[in-house]
């Protein structure tokens, strides 16, 4: 593989092909994260040995050459939901502007038949004029005491 490089392949991963990704599910990437340079292989040489010989920073140095993060580093926060609330919001707001527009520039005012008195008028005019009176509405009104049955 082209983009492998001088690195060591030492493991499957997580889908067979020698790629380096951090993941914390597949915590064995199937290749090295650095290519293998004089200093690296001096170390790899020298843990071979007795790992008491080892020094802390050698440690390490073994490590960042095979890994790019710990696992700390790889569940440590990233702040990406500051970026997916800015979007949310700002879609939000992109939303209520819109709405304003259409209101103010678009949509006519209501009609005249929404109001409460209208609806009032229309239904006594629906009870005198006997609008549906045997099984509608003028048939729920009782028409000698002027009020609903």
């Amino acid at each position: 593989m082209k983009r492998q490089g001088n690195r060591d392949v030492v493991g499957y991963g997580h889908n067979g092909q020698a790629v380096y990704e951090d993941r914390p599910e597949f915590p064995a990437p199937a290749i090295r994260f650095k290519e293998n340079s004089k200093e690296v292989l001096a170390l790899r040489e020298k843990e071979k040995g007795d790992w008491k010989n080892l020094t802390l920073q050698d440690k390490k140095a073994l490590y960042r050459a095979s890994f790019c993060q710990t696992y700390a580093e790889m569940d440590a926060p990233t702040g990406n939901w500051k970026q997916v609330m800015a979007i949310v919001l700002a879609g939000m707001t992109l939303t209520l502007w819109i709405n304003y527009f259409i209101k103010k520039f678009v949509v006519n005012d209501l009609p005249h038949t929404i109001t409460r008195e209208w609806q009032e008028k229309q239904l006594e005019n629906m009870i005198k004029q006997r609008i549906g009176h045997i099984d509608g509405l003028s048939s729920k009104w009782d028409y000698e005491n002027n009020r609903w049955k």
